[in-house]
């Protein structure tokens, strides 16, 4: 009897090996970032939507760059770089805080898809414990949930929206040099 596709939503889902964990994290990140498209509107979100459209599909290129050919270049990951280096610039000392995800709808999603790209590091670190992963995903990946975090930190102070931060009762807080003297 012919195999029917109708029953198979991937033709690797039977694997042992953790790529596939690593390919539908990657998935899930890619579906992620789509659902960010239609909650940012205004002028002064527009190059968060400029960035998203460049960033969308190389998270399915992320994805397939470790059972098929690396499809993530040196150039990729500097225009990532670029970007984290603007964001960065646009939101200053609020970077330097944890806070708690939160804030308008598209902030929360951009917090969604910052914790899925941690998610897909983590699985690609799995990956690497069985087989050769190449550095430049690890680099991309990692990249690519602090670009997330600042572009949430963006939108929230684009919109108005104030950060809550989130001061840790597990873990002590290091003292800046200028609090110590």
């Amino acid at each position: 009897m012919k195999k029917d596709m109708r029953f198979s939503c991937y033709p690797f889902m039977r694997e042992k090996s953790c790529l596939v964990d690593y390919e539908i994290r990657t998935d899930s990140l890619t579906t992620r970032i789509g659902s960010v498209f239609p909650k940012l509107e205004g002028e002064e979100v527009q190059v968060i939507v400029d960035d998203l459209k460049v960033i969308h599909p190389m998270a399915y290129h992320i994805n397939g760059s470790v059972r098929g050919k690396l499809a993530v270049t040196e150039e990729d990951l500097q225009f990532l770089s670029d970007r984290y280096d603007f964001y960065l610039q646009h939101v200053g000392e609020q970077f330097n805080r944890f806070v708690l995800p939160q804030g308008v709808e598209a902030a929360v999603r951009l917090h969604i898809c910052r914790s899925e790209a941690k998610k897909s590091f983590r699985a690609l670190h799995k990956v690497s414990e069985e087989r050769e992963v190449p550095e430049i995903l690890f680099n991309y990946l990692g990249l690519l949930a602090n670009v997330f975090f600042l572009m949430t930190l963006y939108v929230n102070k684009v919109s108005s929206q104030p950060e809550i931060e989130f001061v840790s009762k597990s873990y002590p807080i290091k003292k800046r040099k200028e609090e110590v003297k």
